[in-house]
């Protein structure tokens, strides 16, 4: 705790530390907000980001992450680490990719029909010590696959997915109820990388991966990892980051993809990171973000540094309003634009419900030096009691 001048009240007295979290990998139940709790195990990696998380037929939890030095770099991997069923610590990492001459970064895990899983995940040219500090790279990449068949614990050679120039994915491969599959991208232009001028594309594909085909986003430019959500009757939602660092903006399809609509913002903020939104059991949408935005231009791209904290909210009507919200992540405590960047990043988080209705989230954890894995439920993050009338009511007491 830091020490005041002339303060010695905590100078005086024997106090007890109150345990915190450690990176062992073990699952602790966090007695105050009714949570199951994790750090990851990383080392020997000095960061991490990224993560992803799939249930298997056994009841593993599988979660990968890219890790390494520092994100760019040509020691950026994909690792991996297993939560075995009915246990309660997560495994050390195991190396899955490792291309010396690609920094490999955003997996995704993808359960084909057929039983084998993908580790789907983009590789870009690695910096070298030539590389300018504002070249990202990133028009170099590629989008990239390995698979296995024995639920993880190895992993076949390396294919190129889709060898366009500049693409970029984050999050999985869906499946539709018409057999479709769809998978969100983006495509970073040459020399343009980190603006607002990359832009999102689907690939689809209606043979099982056989061939694919490219639908554009509409003026989508600075809208990028759209989560592609199913409501029925082959209407799309995708939800999607904003460079703009303003709002969360949504698009919709009508017909299963084939086309989309200009995407617009929502109610809520978002600070040009990851989001990630799924389709609960239930029927409603929960979606992970950081509750926190910088602008208000559309076009003007700005990177804060603010990335805490970590939201989950849940919306019943397609993503267009979003009533239910929590906080799983309040980082240091830090709030407001005077102060809030003492607070370490918390980031791209990622849901996976578990087949026992389980809502699990993952995020990289105090500036990338672990995942934190974090296991709630839906009625956790609608909470007991309600307020009718009380969403986006200027005169309602509490406005946050």
């Amino acid at each position: 705790m830091r020490q005041k001048k002339g303060v010695t009240f905590f100078m005086t007295r024997n106090l007890i530390e109150i345990p915190q979290l450690t990176d062992d990998g073990r699952l602790y139940h966090h007695a105050l907000l009714d949570t199951v709790e994790a750090l990851i195990p990383n080392a020997p990696y000095r960061s991490c980001h990224a993560a992803d998380l799939l249930e298997l037929e056994n009841g593993d939890l599988l979660c990968v992450w890219f890790a390494g030095s520092s994100e760019g770099n040509a020691d950026i991997s994909i690792v991996g680490s297993r939560l075995k069923a009915g246990e309660s610590q997560w495994s050390s990492p195991v190396k899955i990719s490792d291309d010396p001459t690609r920094s490999e970064q955003n997996p995704s895990l993808f359960q084909h029909p057929n039983g084998e899983i993908w580790v789907v995940y983009t590789a870009q040219v690695a910096r070298t010590a030539d590389t300018p500090a504002h070249v990202s790279l990133q028009d170099t990449a590629e989008i990239r696959c390995k698979k296995t068949t024995d639920q993880g614990r190895s992993w076949g050679k390396t294919e190129v997915l889709f060898d366009e120039k500049g693409s970029f994915c984050r999050q999985t491969i869906q499946i539709l109820s018409n057999g479709r599959w769809i998978f969100g991208n983006w495509i970073c232009p040459a020399g343009k990388a980190c603006t607002a001028s990359d832009w999102t594309v689907f690939r689809i594909s209606d043979d099982e991966g056989k061939s694919w085909r490219k639908v554009e986003m509409p003026d989508s430019a600075g809208r990028v990892h759209a989560n592609v959500i199913e409501l029925g009757g082959g209407k799309l939602v995708a939800l999607m980051r904003s460079r703009f660092a303003d709002r969360i903006y949504r698009s919709v399809s009508e017909d299963n993809g084939d086309t989309w609509s200009v995407p617009m913002r929502t109610e809520l903020r978002n600070n040009n990171a990851s989001i990630s939104a799924i389709k609960l059991q239930s029927g409603a949408i929960a979606l992970a973000y950081n509750d926190v935005a910088f602008n208000e231009e559309v076009g003007r791209t700005v990177w804060p540094e603010q990335r805490c904290p970590v939201t989950l909210a849940i919306s019943e009507d397609g993503g267009v309003t979003w009533p239910w919200r929590r906080i799983v992540e309040n980082g240091e405590g830090f709030v407001g634009p005077w102060n809030d960047v003492n607070n370490r990043s918390y980031e791209y988080p990622i849901l996976m419900q578990s087949r026992s209705g389980e809502i699990h989230v993952a995020y990289s954890w105090g500036k990338r030096k672990n995942i934190k894995h974090v296991i709630v439920s839906e009625d956790w993050i609608r909470g007991e009691r309600t307020v009718p009338g009380a969403e986006g009511n200027p005169q309602m007491p509490c406005q946050r």
